[in-house]
C-alpha cells in the first residue's frame, strides 16, 4: 500500500536574499534619491530621444521612419502599403503601429502639415486644418517617399553621419540625416517634452536657402532681407510686425500673427474664405462663429457652412441683406479664431542639450555641422580612391611583365601560396596581390591593362583636388552653397502665405456693435440680476423676488456699460451690461454665479459701475479697520473677466462704499457706540489687497456692525459722535439716535451701498 503524502505545513522559504515572499517590501529613501534614479532618466529620455527636433529637423520617430523607408526602396520605387512601412518601421521604433502611422501622416503630402512634406501620399490622410477630417487606416493607404528626400540621404553611405545601433542593437541606424539644405527652419514642428516644449514655425525653402547661403557669405547679413517672415501650408495673411520678427530672429521665442484670406460674392450676397490660419481648425471657427450667432452678436449672418471638398478648403457665410461684408469681417477676426498668433519658441537640440536658438544661431548651429559632413564626404571619397590608386599602381607592375605573373600563378603548387609568391615577384602588398590575383583570363590582355593604367593619371589629379578640399575651408562652403542653390532651384516653390503690414489693413471704423439704449440694472441679495428698458418697467416696474430675497442695488445706465460685480471670496467678475439679455419685472433674471460661472459656494456682495473708472471704493472689514482703493486699481488692458484678490481677506468684510468725492461717515459697533469722520481722513491706496487703517478702536468681544452716509442716518447731535482723526472709540449711541438706524439696518451685516 502506498504510503499517503502528508501535506506540508508551512511556506517554503526561499534561499535566494532577493525573494521577498508574497508581501512587497516598503523602501524608504529620500525624495531627491527618488528624483534622480526614477524622474530624471525618464525626464531626460523624453527630451533627448523623443519630444525635441535636432539640428537636421527631424525628431527621432521622424528619421527613424524616413530611413526605413529609404531603405526599403521607396526613394524611387512604387509605392506600397502604409501597413507594410509601418511593420518595417517597427525594427527601429519599439513603439505602436498607432504611433507610428500618426508620424507619417503628418510627413504626408496629403495631410498638408508641411510645407515640403517627405512622404507621397496616396488614399485619404486627413486634413490638418480639420480635427474631424481623419485619416484612413494604414491597410488603406499607400505611401512613398518624395522626390525632395534626395536631398535628405545624399551621401548617406559616404560616411558623412555617425551610425548607431537601434534599441535591440540588431541594425544601424543613422544619428542624423545629412540634409543639404537646413530642415529645421523650413519644416514645421513641435514637441512637449519634461519641463520644456518646442514649437518651430515653417518658413519657404527657398528663401531659407537664400539665407542660408547669404549667411555663408557674410554672418551678419540681415536676415529679414531674405527670410522676409513665417510661411504656412494653410496660406492665409501673415500681419508682419519687423520688431517682432526681429526679436523671433534673435532670440527664437516670439509670435506671428495670422489671419484668414476671405472674398465677397456680390452676386450670392456671401463671403468665402479659403484659408485660415496654421493653429486653427474649420471645426473651431465654426463653433466660434455659431456662438457669436447664438449671443446675437453676428446678425448679419443668416447662415454659415463648410463646402470644404476635393478642390481645398471653402467656409461660406450667408449674409442678410444690407451687411457691410468688411465690417463683418473686421469683428470676426477680432472674436474668433479666424485670426490667430502663433507662438514660436525655437527649441532644439545641439550635442544632446536642448537650447533655445535664434535663427541666425540655427544657422550657425547649422552651417558648421553641414561643413563637418562635407569633410567627411571628402574624406570618405578620398580614401577610396586612395585605395583604388594604390591597386592601379600594384596593376601597372603587372603590366611590365605579363608572363612572369602568369609563370608564378602556374607554378605555385598550393592555391594559398599564390598571394606571397606574387608580393615577392613584384614587390607590392597584400592587397595588391589579392586584387591581381581575381584579374579574370580574359583582362589579362595589354590593351585592358594600359586602359586601367591611363586612370591613374586622372585619378591622382581627383586626389589632389580632394586633397585641397580639405585644407581649404572656403572650397567646402563653395560645395554648400552649390547644393543650396540646387535644393532651391529643384524643390522651390512661392510662398503660400501673403504678407500684410498692419498699415495696409483696411480701417474697419469702430465696431458700433448693438445699439446703446438705457436701461435700469437691479441686483438682489441673492445674486439675481435683471436688466430692464425704460419701456418695459413703465408697463410694469413691481420687481418679482424669490422669498426672502429683495433689492440690494439698482442704476439707471446704458446697455453697453460695463459693471464689477464683488463677491465675497475676495474676487471680482468684469462684464458688459450688453451680455445679459433684456429682461421683465415679473421675472427672477440671470442667477449671476452660474451666469459667471463663479466658484462653488461663491456670492455678489456688491455691484459697480465704473464707468471712466474715476473716483473710488471703500472697503469696512469687521476689525474696524478701512481701506480705500481707487477704482482705476480694476482696470485691465486685457479682456480679463475675472480678478483675484479683489480686496483683503484679513477680516471678513462688512461694508463696501462708492465715493466719488469726500463726504461723511457714520460707523456703528455692535457695542453699541458710533463714530461719524471725514473720508478725507482715507488715503487712497493703487494697491487692491491692502489691509486699510484703523478707523474704529474696538473693544473686545467688539465689532464693526455697518457704514452709512451721515445724511443717511437718524443722529441728531452729530457733534457728538463727530471725531478729527482716526482711529477713535467713537461714543455710547442714545436711545434718540437709534430709532430710525435700526428700521434701516434690513440685516444684520448687510453690505451697504
Amino acid at each position: 500500500m502506498p504510503k499517503k503524502k502528508t501535506p506540508e505545513t508551512g511556506k517554503p522559504k526561499s534561499g535566494n536574499p532577493n525573494v521577498l515572499g508574497l508581501h512587497a517590501a516598503v523602501v524608504e529613501q529620500p525624495i531627491t534619491d527618488t528624483l534622480e534614479t526614477n524622474y530624471m532618466p525618464y525626464a531626460m529620455s523624453v527630451i533627448v530621444s523623443r519630444a525635441i527636433p535636432e539640428i537636421d529637423g527631424f525628431k527621432p520617430s521622424h528619421r527613424k521612419l524616413l530611413y526605413t523607408m529609404y531603405k526599403m526602396g521607396l526613394l524611387t520605387g512604387a509605392r506600397t502599403k502604409s501597413a507594410n512601412i509601418v511593420g518595417q518601421t517597427m525594427r527601429l521604433n519599439p513603439h505602436g503601429d498607432a504611433a507610428i502611422y500618426d508620424t507619417m501622416v503628418r510627413l504626408s503630402r496629403g495631410y498638408g502639415a508641411l510645407l515640403t512634406p517627405f512622404v507621397d501620399s496616396k488614399g485619404n490622410f486627413g486634413k490638418h486644418y480639420s480635427r474631424d477630417m481623419s485619416c484612413a487606416a494604414p491597410r488603406y493607404t499607400e505611401a512613398k517617399l518624395t522626390p525632395i528626400c534626395q536631398e535628405l540621404f545624399r551621401d548617406i553611405d559616404s560616411d558623412t553621419v555617425d551610425f548607431v545601433d537601434n534599441y535591440d542593437n540588431t541594425m544601424k541606424e543613422p544619428a542624423l540625416l545629412p540634409t543639404t539644405f537646413p530642415n529645421i527652419l523650413v519644416s514645421a514642428n513641435m514637441g512637449i517634452a519634461v519641463g520644456m516644449a518646442s514649437q518651430f514655425c515653417g518658413f519657404n525653402l527657398k528663401e531659407v536657402c537664400d539665407t542660408a547661403a547669404a549667411y555663408l557669405k557674410n554672418p551678419d547679413c540681415d536676415l529679414l532681407e531674405t527670410l522676409p517672415a513665417p510661411d504656412f501650408p494653410t496660406g492665409g495673411e501673415l500681419i508682419c510686425d519687423r520688431d517682432a520678427l526681429r526679436d523671433i530672429y534673435a532670440t527664437g521665442r516670439g509670435g506671428v500673427k495670422v489671419r484668414a484670406k476671405w472674398r465677397y460674392v456680390k452676386e450670392e450676397n456671401l463671403i468665402e474664405i479659403t484659408e485660415i490660419p496654421y493653429s486653427t481648425s474649420t471645426e473651431a471657427i465654426l463653433d466660434k462663429v455659431a456662438e457669436l450667432i447664438k449671443a446675437g452678436k453676428a446678425k448679419e449672418i443668416a447662415d454659415m457652412r463648410d463646402e470644404t471638398d476635393l478642390s481645398g478648403l471653402k467656409l461660406t457665410i450667408d449674409l442678410k441683406r444690407g451687411a457691410d461684408p468688411d465690417k463683418l469681417m473686421a469683428r470676426l477676426f477680432k472674436q474668433t479664431p479666424l485670426e490667430d498668433a502663433f507662438s514660436c519658441n525655437f527649441n532644439v537640440l545641439i550635442g544632446g542639450m536642448p537650447q533655445v536658438l535664434g535663427v541666425r544661431r540655427i544657422l550657425e548651429e547649422w552651417t558648421a555641422w553641414r561643413t563637418e559632413s562635407v569633410r567627411r564626404r571628402v574624406f570618405f571619397v578620398l580614401g577610396k580612391r586612395r585605395e583604388k590608386l594604390h591597386l592601379l599602381k600594384g596593376l601597372k607592375r603587372i603590366l611590365l611583365d605579363i608572363d612572369k605573373a602568369i609563370k608564378i600563378i602556374r607554378e605555385t603548387e598550393e592555391e594559398s601560396e599564390v598571394i606571397p609568391n606574387l608580393m615577392i615577384g613584384f614587390g607590392i602588398d597584400q592587397v595588391q596581390a589579392e586584387y591581381v590575383a581575381e584579374i579574370k583570363l580574359r583582362n589579362i590582355n595589354k590593351e585592358y591593362i594600359l586602359k586601367r593604367v591611363k586612370e591613374t593619371e586622372a585619378l591622382q589629379d581627383e586626389i589632389d583636388d580632394l586633397e585641397d578640399i580639405l585644407q581649404d575651408p572656403r572650397r567646402v562652403k563653395k560645395i554648400i552653397l552649390e547644393e543650396l542653390r540646387d535644393a532651391a532651384k529643384k524643390y522651390g516653390e512661392p510662398r503660400r502665405t501673403a504678407i500684410i503690414y498692419a498699415h495696409e489693413l483696411p480701417d474697419p471704423g469702430e465696431d458700433e456693435g448693438p445699439e446703446e439704449t438705457a436701461v435700469h440694472v437691479f441686483l438682489s441679495k441673492e445674486g439675481y440680476f435683471k436688466k430692464i428698458t425704460p419701456q418695459s418697467l413703465r408697463m410694469s416696474n413691481t420687481q418679482k423676488y424669490k422669498e426672502g430675497d429683495g433689492l440690494r442695488q439698482s442704476f439707471e445706465t446704458t446697455s453697453r456699460a460695463e459693471v464689477m460685480f464683488f463677491t465675497d471670496k475676495c474676487q471680482v467678475y468684469k462684464t458688459r451690461l450688453s451680455e445679459f439679455e433684456d429682461s421683465k419685472a415679473s421675472v427672477l433674471g440671470d442667477y449671476l454665479p452660474a451666469k459667471l460661472g463663479m466658484d462653488a459656494g461663491e456670492s455678489v456682495v456688491f455691484m459697480v459701475l465704473p464707468g471712466d473708472y474715476s473716483g473710488g471704493l471703500l472697503f469696512f472689514f469687521e476689525n474696524g479697520k478701512a481701506a480705500r482703493v481707487e477704482i482705476k486699481a480694476y482696470q485691465t488692458s486685457s479682456n480679463r473677466r475675472k480678478l483675484t484678490g479683489a480686496y483683503s481677506d484679513k477680516s471678513p468684510l462688512k461694508a463696501i462704499l462708492r465715493v466719488d468725492g469726500d463726504l461723511e461717515l457714520a460707523a456703528y459697533s455692535t457695542e453699541p457706540r458710533c463714530l461719524i469722520f471725514h473720508t478725507a481722513l482715507l488715503a487712497p491706496k493703487t494697491t487692491r489687497s491692502t489691509q486699510g487703517v484703523a478707523v474704529m478702536t474696538l473693544k473686545p468681544k467688539y465689532q464693526l456692525e455697518s457704514v452709512l452716509p451721515v445724511e443717511e442716518t437718524a443722529i441728531a447731535n452729530k457733534s457728538r459722535y463727530r471725531v478729527r482723526a482716526v482711529p477713535a472709540a467713537g461714543a455710547l449711541l442714545r436711545q434718540e439716535d437709534t430709532e430710525e438706524v435700526q428700521l434701516g439696518l434690513l440685516d444684520d451685516g448687510e453690505l451697504l451701498t
